[in-house]
């Protein structure tokens, strides 16, 4: 069973308890059966499975609890503890430190993805602000240093390797002397992986690691062999230090739940997940929000994340146009610039609470981003006066030639501008209300800055705004106003947190 499907399953059984008229014995029995049941076929180990039915059933004691007590608020919660401690070691994760040269050396056999997750965890800190780089000590795999290499120059990352040099130690050696001098902050080596455990693959992945004594030691982690990721975690834990795991291939089609209960059992954190093939499927592993979302809660932090990333709060113009009930054609087109440097659509989708992971079908996520660059594409063809005009839709209503100018010159039809006029109408609306909204910019906590009333208005506007089907898909208007009190929780402990330096 597929982690969506798994998520789908609990949320189900969760479901259930809420509906009983009465919380019994009986009740909490055929629950977590159902959990249990839906756990074992996503290849979780068993042990595990019974350990987290005993947890459970030992937290809750009909007998004992007090009659005013929510028996149901307090077993929902003890299960999602429980969950959580299935995929968390309890140990905390490694830190990279900003200013210094931070080595990171790789692990893992050969079809795990590992060179493929080196780049990408290079490109996510660069992103961050980091000086990256790669070194390719893999002289094992034909045509490693080849992948490597096109993977660093699309993303723009300096790399190391060697055609000619066959020992791994002194290209790794040579590769992290040689960044360390240029001052690089983020030093990733692949290594050498084999199709299974052998004692050459141990020794020289031991040489490498005692010649350039890496800050961090990870080991990647197939999530489709399942339940067998947990001997092979064993081996190489045996041999080096691990310190830290990152999970490939945990899209829509792995199990998943042997590779995420193997950690716990290996007592190394999981720091990332590879969720696709390009190099920004690619989330940080956060336990409690990825139980969150698996469940279909959202992970309104890393949403927050996200955002804070884009520093929309230094955009003090459109802050004051917005204040001022200002929203042109041009803001509307920074604002899609935004949405696709976030990173993948199903990715934020699933952020949100209400939506699961599997919400979006990677079709109808690339159909939105298409649909997003064909906008952006009519919005290419317009002139400044367009873009700037405050009433942008209206300029076009009246002077109807212009609707024709932009669509031969963007290569659409004309019914695509005015799709999209009418879209930014009604984007235009929404946003100019929450601008119009005293104390929507102000820090701190947004519910004590708005009225209670301001704030139904607020809901009342993006509940029209929205498709019917996502609406239902949320929990009606009482889902999306729990969103807005989340969303409003959420920036309130980002903006106490004060934002994202290399986590």
């Amino acid at each position: 069973m597929v982690l969506a499907d798994l998520g789908r399953k609990i949320t189900t059984a969760l479901r259930g308890l809420s509906n009983a008229t009465v919380i019994n014995e009986e009740v909490l029995e055929a629950m977590l059966k159902e959990i249990c049941k839906a756990l074992l076929e996503a290849d979780v180990n068993v042990k595990l499975v019974k350990r987290m039915r005993e947890n459970i059933k030992s937290v809750i004691d009909f007998e004992e609890m007090a009659a005013g007590l929510n028996k149901r608020r307090i077993i929902q919660s003890s299960v999602f503890n429980e969950l959580c401690k299935l995929i968390d070691p309890g140990v905390k994760a490694w830190q990279p430190v900003k200013g210094r040269a931070n080595v990171v050396m790789f692990v893992g056999l050969q079809g795990s993805g590992k060179t493929t997750t080196c780049s990408k965890m290079a490109y996510h800190y660069q992103r961050k602000g980091w000086k990256t780089c790669l070194i390719c000590a893999d002289t094992f795999r034909a045509g490693a240093f080849d992948q490597l290499k096109q993977n660093a120059t699309k993303a723009r990352i300096p790399f190391y390797g060697s055609y000619t040099e066959t020992d791994p130690v002194v290209i790794a050696q040579d590769g992290v002397e040689k960044f360390k001098a240029e001052g690089f902050e983020f030093l990733v080596v692949d290594t050498s992986g084999r199709h299974k455990q052998e004692e050459s693959l141990f020794e020289e992945m031991l040489q490498v690691s005692n010649a350039i004594t890496p800050d961090n030691v990870v080991f990647v982690m197939d999530a489709t062999i399942g339940q067998a990721c947990e001997a092979q975690a064993r081996a190489f834990s045996e041999k080096v230090d691990i310190a830290s795991v990152i999970i490939t291939k945990l899209d829509g089609h792995a199990k998943g739940g042997g590779a995420l209960s193997a950690v716990a059992a290996t007592r190394s954190p999981v720091i990332f997940i590879g969720t696709g093939e390009h190099i920004d499927d690619f989330e940080q592993f956060k336990t409690k929000p990825f139980v969150s979302k698996l469940l279909g809660m959202g992970d309104i932090e890393g949403l927050i994340d996200k955002v804070s990333e884009l520093k929309l709060e230094e955009n003090e113009e459109l802050i004051g146009k917005l204040k001022q009930g200002q929203f042109t054609l041009r803001d509307m087109y920074e604002q899609f610039q935004n949405i696709m440097k976030m990173g993948p659509f199903n990715q934020i989708m699933g952020m949100l609470p209400g939506f699961g992971a599997d919400f979006m079908s990677k079709g109808s996520e690339q159909e939105s981003m298409s649909r997003l660059r064909k906008m952006m594409t009519i919005m290419d063809s317009m002139c400044d006066q367009e873009l700037d005009h405050p009433q942008g839709h209206k300029l076009f209503q009246r002077q109807t030639t212009r609707v024709s100018r932009v669509a031969r010159g963007a290569g659409v039809s004309v019914r695509d501008v005015q799709d999209l006029l009418t879209q930014y109408s009604k984007f235009a609306q929404m946003v100019k209300k929450m601008g119009g909204i005293k104390g929507l910019f102000k820090g701190g906590d947004m519910s004590k800055n708005i009225n209670p009333s301001q704030m139904a208005k607020l809901n009342q506007q993006m509940a029209k705004m929205m498709d019917p089907r996502v609406l239902h898909q949320m929990g009606g208007m009482s889902g999306l106003q729990n969103m807005m009190k989340q969303f409003q929780q959420g920036s309130t402990q980002g903006h106490k947190r004060g934002g994202g330096g290399g986590s």
